[in-house]
């Protein structure tokens, strides 16, 4: 991990660590959740709990068969009406050396069927127990990766 130093708007200096591609990659693989930031039409955001997988500058979730109140989840009619999205994964823990926190950013789609389709629910099928028994419905959401940010208290 790199640290880098710089300064805070008051002037004093603050020290970030930041963290390298591999661990990036190692946490995105091996995390079990995160949450899904949209934006609806007014510009509201909303925030949902998600599980997801990641794979080539992909990360998909999708609409599982957990009991929902619509099938016209707020989260897909915010992509389609705003396709830019934020996915935050971290650790919070009581001691404080130990959080850490990587957000993804990208353009998502709304996909029913074809290849992207089926590559997303493959993947949550081999990272996810429950689903290998019962895979989500659908649609995939699937968010091609267009700047990852991390931090890492050590």
């Amino acid at each position: 991990m790199g640290v880098s130093t710089s300064h805070t708007s008051s002037g004093t200096r603050s020290r970030r660590c930041l963290i390298d591609a591999e661990e990036i990659t190692r946490r995105l693989a091996e995390a079990r959740s995160a949450t899904l930031g949209t934006v609806d039409r007014a510009g509201r955001p909303h925030l949902v709990p998600i599980v997801f997988a990641y794979r080539n500058g992909r990360l998909y979730t999708a609409v599982d068969r957990k009991p929902k109140s619509t099938n016209r989840l707020k989260r897909l009619r915010n992509i389609e009406a705003n396709p830019a999205v934020s996915v935050l994964l971290d650790r919070y823990d009581d001691d404080w050396t130990r959080l850490w926190w990587v957000r993804v950013d990208g353009a998502a789609r709304v996909i029913d069927s074809g290849p992207a389709f089926r590559e997303g629910i493959d993947l949550l099928t081999r990272k996810y127990r429950t689903y290998g028994s019962q895979p989500p419905p659908g649609p995939v959401i699937e968010v091609r990766v267009e700047t990852i940010r991390a931090w890492s208290a050590t």
